[in-house]
């Protein structure tokens, strides 16, 4: 078994009692004891070349008897039967693989998944985006797209979530379900939580946002009453440009300081 699937699975399982199992013994004691929809390949298994061909046979001898699920070619989750069917693996599981490489952090889930579990609309979509540094051509995988956001911030465990509200601000018109009104409102209300250390992280992050993007945070966090905070952004705007987010001045008193119409 690869070291990185150990490390991420030895909450789950006590790794002394694999010792000396049959590979098919093997693979079912480890998956009895998997979570719900967690996702896993062949490849997690295999300890030696030799093993490959006996862990894909087990592997696809438990799919034909309905207890793993097949996601997509050499993928597998463990289903959570439900009476209307099997559940899907969430979001993060079925492209978990492209937010972690050798449990670093490279990628996080942002876009449509992310607008609904924000509070920012109530729909869902079979789109998944995925902010990274380097992006590659959307792919299907399953029912689901990948599609991917460049950022250009080092991408950490840590600011991710601040990452994924200023992606909310810069992609705030193509809010399904949603006017920029009600969204800058739930933007006050988020910002509104963040302690004073996250603020300031929140700006020098976007600054190596979109000018729109700098913009409308700036007047969100004057509205909040910020001003000293939203200063890096005020001056890194070229004062002359005015930016267009019909429905901002219903939310904020501050647009018209930073030309937004």
């Amino acid at each position: 078994m690869s070291s990185f699937f150990v490390n991420k699975l030895d909450k789950f399982i006590n790794f002394t009692q694999l010792k000396n199992m049959k590979t098919a013994d093997y693979i079912a004691f480890v998956i009895d004891r998997l979570p719900k929809g967690y996702v896993f390949t062949y490849a997690d298994f295999i300890t030696e070349v030799s093993q490959k061909e006996a862990v894909i046979k087990a592997l696809n001898r438990m799919v034909a008897s309905g207890k793993i699920a097949k996601l997509s070619k050499g993928k597998y989750y463990k289903p959570e039967n439900t009476p209307f069917g099997n559940l899907q693996p969430n979001q993060a599981q079925v492209v978990k693989d492209l937010l972690e490489e050798n449990g670093k952090t490279t990628g996080y889930l942002t876009g449509y998944s992310i607008y609904n579990q924000m509070g920012f609309t109530t729909q869902v979509s079979n789109m998944i985006q995925i902010g990274k540094n380097q992006v590659r051509p959307n792919f299907k995988r399953e029912r689901y797209t990948i599609s991917f956001v460049k950022q250009k911030n080092t991408i950490t465990k840590e600011n991710i979530p601040l990452l994924q509200l200023l992606d909310v601000i810069r992609y705030i018109k193509k809010i399904p379900d949603a006017n920029i009104n009600t969204s800058c409102k739930r933007v006050l209300a988020i910002i509104k939580n963040l302690s004073d250390k996250e603020i300031n992280t929140l700006v020098r992050l976007a600054l190596k946002y979109p000018p729109a993007t700098r913009a409308l945070l700036g007047a969100l966090l004057e509205q909040l009453q910020q001003k000293k905070a939203a200063e890096p952004l005020f001056k890194s705007l070229n004062p002359i440009t005015k930016y267009k987010l019909a429905g901002a001045a219903k939310a904020i008193t501050t647009t018209e300081k930073w030309n937004i119409v």
